[in-house]
């Protein structure tokens, strides 16, 4: 009887101990978790200080009873595995809540012990009523505290996906929030342009953004409140703060036992889950994977990931052939309403990498036919290779319909799709859902044009140095209404008209209210002689951008 011992639950070790019981009746699995629950959705933590999900129980994916009556599981919580002795394949464990110790005999062994919350040592961090959410004793602890205290108002410490969600549901409470965030950008894995609509979102419900600007230290007010100080200075009284700064990989257990670890601090595996023990895989938040994009290295603290990795790991550990290929980052968030999405590499992460092969364009489609009511805008990125037209990244913000492209976008890289796939993508198309032309066919179609020559494109943060002369191409009305201060203004059904209102010495670069009529213009000047250049995603990308 094999005997395999998986240390921390959840996705990963979760899903690898229910996989391996369906491919091996026989084996004697052993799940241990130091904390109260081998398998919570902790993506779910903030709907329940929220109480969007009204009871702790809802958190919980499976309990011990069912991994032991539906499995033959056995899952020892409350236990925590303090140290592993490679040579005698053994692990060392003790019980938190007894003391009780105990060594168990392994024949593999599986690590999935995740990732700590970063609590960096700053004066005043440890004070009562600042927060970090990792587990769902940490989200009780933070309802009890809000509920308790009658708590009025709230300082986020960090404007990622957890740092929003909680935002948004302390503020659903009633709550004051202020966000604090040391970067100048909301989101900060995805590019600036693209987080405008989430910040105006968050400031018209409420919630205060304070960017650029990182917390210095803590203090305890007379009134037993918190005041967090940032380095500029400034002070922002809250009866609570939460800590959304990021997470570490849980890496002691196998620092000690000699494993090795990573570049980027996790536990290296191979496409195996393996480690650099030939008996230990290991899974989920705490280990070093390769980047889909780069084949970089790199830590994705996922659960998406960390399913699949656990399922790899049984698999390698059965004897079945089985590859990991990889982590492409694809994730999503709601903001009140407003989704915001990616997958593949940000420009920003491109840039970062010395990568220069790359384009990109801006759309801003409909979720469906306007004719149809309800039509909802969204605003999409698409970032490419310009030697062969591969995707290599995309993300969307939107009230309805993001996720639905951005996961088209995500099948379409793990087959290792270019921007003519998306063009020629066949997807379901009636009024309510989308249109003949979904807006995954726009994008290729933009970024296709492009690589055909059928459309040279500009940016706006490249305008001011270019030189060029700037057409705006809508109606008079809507250039009324708002426009560059440097554009010159023709509408397009005029344009064949006043061609002698243009120079020929210099480059047109043309936009519209989001791309269409640019480019319509720009093939009409083309024609005519001049030199010229669209403007993806026209007015309405510049607007998110100033």
């Amino acid at each position: 009887m094999k005997k395999i011992i998986i240390i921390g639950g959840v996705a990963g070790g979760a899903s690898c101990a229910a996989r391996l019981r369906r491919l091996d009746e026989t084996a004697q699995i052993t799940v241990l978790d130091r904390g109260p629950y081998v398998s919570f959705a902790n993506c779910g933590l903030p709907y329940f200080v929220g109480g969007v999900i009204a009871e702790e129980a809802d958190l919980l994916l499976a309990t011990p009873e069912l991994f032991r009556n539906r499995f033959n599981i056995e899952v020892r919580v409350h236990t925590e595995a303090t140290s592993i002795n490679t040579t005698s394949k053994t692990v060392e464990t003790v019980n938190v809540l007894t003391g009780e110790k105990a060594s168990l005999p392994y024949d593999a062994l599986v690590l999935s012990p995740g990732a700590s919350p970063l609590r960096p040592p700053l004066p005043g961090i440890d004070l009562p009523g600042i927060f970090t959410l990792r587990t769902v004793p940490d989200s009780v602890q933070v309802r009890d505290w809000v509920t308790q205290r009658k708590a009025t108002s709230a300082a986020i410490i960090g404007g990622g996906f957890i740092g929003l969600e909680m935002a948004e549901n302390l503020a659903h409470l009633g709550l004051k929030v202020t966000v604090i965030e040391m970067l100048d950008q909301l989101m900060p894995p995805m590019d600036p342009e693209m987080v405008t609509p989430i910040q105006t979102t968050l400031e018209a419900k409420g919630v205060t953004i304070a960017l650029g600007d990182g917390v210095d230290h803590f203090e305890q007010t007379s009134d037993g409140h918190i005041a967090v100080f940032t380095k500029s200075g400034k002070s922002h009284p809250a009866d609570l703060a939460i800590l959304s700064i990021g997470v570490r990989p849980e890496t002691a257990l196998a620092k000690n036992a000699g494993l090795k670890i990573g570049e980027r601090g996790g536990i290296s595996v191979d496409d195996q889950m393996r480690t650099s023990d030939p008996s230990i895989w290991a899974v989920g938040d705490a280990i070093e994977t390769t980047d889909w994009i780069s084949g970089a290295k790199t830590v994705i603290p996922l659960a998406g990931p960390a399913n699949r990795q656990g399922r790899v790991a049984a698999d390698a550990i059965c004897g079945r052939p089985t590859t990991y290929r990889g982590v492409q980052a694809t994730a999503i968030c709601d903001v009140f309403g407003m989704a915001i999405a990616s997958t593949g590499a940000s420009e920003k992460a491109l840039k970062r990498a010395g990568v220069t092969d790359y384009e990109k364009i801006y759309l801003h489609p409909y979720n469906h036919v306007t004719y149809y009511p309800g039509a909802k805008k969204m605003h999409l990125k698409v970032i490419f290779r310009k030697s062969d037209g591969l995707i290599l990244g995309a993300q969307g913000v939107g009230e309805v319909g993001v996720d639905r492209r951005i996961d088209v976008i995500a099948t379409l890289i793990q087959k290792h799709g270019t921007v003519y796939d998306m063009e020629e993508a066949e997807l379901c198309y009636s009024p309510q859902f989308g249109g003949a032309k979904d807006p995954i066919n726009f994008a290729g179609m933009i970024a296709s044009n492009t690589l055909r020559g059928d459309m040279s494109v500009g940016h706006w943060n490249e305008w001011e140095n270019s030189g060029a002369f700037l057409l705006d191409a809508r109606d008079p009305s809507e250039f009324a209404e708002g426009h560059h201060p440097a554009a010159t203004n023709i509408q397009l059904h005029e344009l064949r008209t006043r061609l002698a209102e243009l120079p020929k010495d210099k480059e047109i670069w043309v936009y519209c209210a989001v791309g269409q009529r640019a480019y319509y213009a720009a093939r009409l000047l083309d024609q005519r002689g001049f030199k010229t250049r669209v403007l993806p995603g026209g007015y309405s990308t510049w607007k998110r951008s100033v």
